[in-house]
């Protein structure tokens, strides 16, 4: 792709990301996601009804009366987008490329974000790390993730989810607010997700396409493992081969809310060919009720 047509893009996922962060996403971010975390912000004199165990013993030992540690909310959070680049991702029947709606999702996030003044990084993975860029502020760095989000090639198109909740996990010591955004058809990354969910604010965001739920009878045609690159001569229209593909979706399907479930992260599902700015919002409502 040349700078000309990268430009153009970003800037068309710019307007419309940014409208709907501005108009619809950013309160609701902030009510999401605020108060995860507490401050020291300074000590003031003991009052009746304060609880004890905020009382600091060294400043009133000194004062020789008591005093207690306000502490406020920490508004600088970190967000942290885990975008899975495999080749799975090139997918898309009718309107779109999953690809394509999980960059329009992160620009959502990323401005929403920047817009109550917190950080944002990206790791893109493959079933390696292909590329990590550290959390940081401002609209020049979120434009940065959106060009790197359009025009990223990975060396690999296979898909380890684990691996990239490993490493977020190595270097991500202080408590973040965590996105990971797959098609998550993979079944090895349960014990990952669970080590890392105990400290950070984690929500899995699965994007698929309805053709990979339910296969139509076109008869025998060619197809592509994204993944691997083998072509295959499928029948579609045996009820063997559509039972087989049902049953795999599913079992990606259960894996994924099972896994998120049982380790305390939040979880959607939203279809390429549907509108994600309504599912999204009703998470961000849910999380803030």
């Amino acid at each position: 792709m040349d700078t000309q047509e990268l430009l153009k893009k970003v800037r068309r996922i710019e307007i419309k990301t940014r409208r709907l962060s501005n108009h619809i996403f950013s309160g609701e971010y902030h009510s999401s996601f605020k108060g995860r975390g507490m401050a020291f912000s300074e000590v003031r004199k003991y009052a009746a009804g304060d609880d004890i165990r905020a009382i600091d013993w060294n400043v009133s030992a000194k004062l020789n009366e008591p005093y207690i540690k306000v502490f406020e909310e920490e508004r600088e959070l970190t967000l942290m987008l885990l975008v899975d680049v495999s080749g799975s991702g090139d997918f898309g029947t009718q309107v779109q490329l999953k690809r394509e709606m999980i960059t329009e999702i992160c620009a959502t996030l990323a401005f929403s974000a920047i817009q109550n003044n917190d950080k944002v990084g990206v790791i893109f993975f493959s079933d390696r790390v292909e590329k990590f860029i550290p959390p940081a502020k401002g609209k020049t760095h979120t434009l940065r993730i959106i060009r790197e989000l359009i025009d990223f090639q990975p060396q690999s198109r296979k898909t380890n989810i684990a691996e990239a909740l490993r490493f977020f996990t190595s270097f991500q010591k202080r408590r973040a607010i965590a996105f990971v955004l797959s098609d998550f058809r993979d079944l090895n990354y349960r014990d990952a997700l669970q080590i890392m969910a105990r400290k950070h604010d984690v929500t899995g965001i699965q994007i698929f396409d309805e053709r990979e739920r339910e296969l139509p009878a076109l008869g025998i045609i060619p197809m592509k493992d994204p993944e691997t690159g083998q072509i295959a001569w499928v029948n579609t229209s045996s009820a063997k081969i559509q039972q087989r593909v049902r049953q795999r979706f599913a079992q990606h399907q259960k894996y994924f809310v099972q896994s998120f479930t049982k380790s305390g992260a939040g979880q959607l599902s939203i279809n390429v060919n549907e509108s994600y700015a309504k599912q999204l919002l009703g998470y961000f409502k849910k999380r803030s009720a």
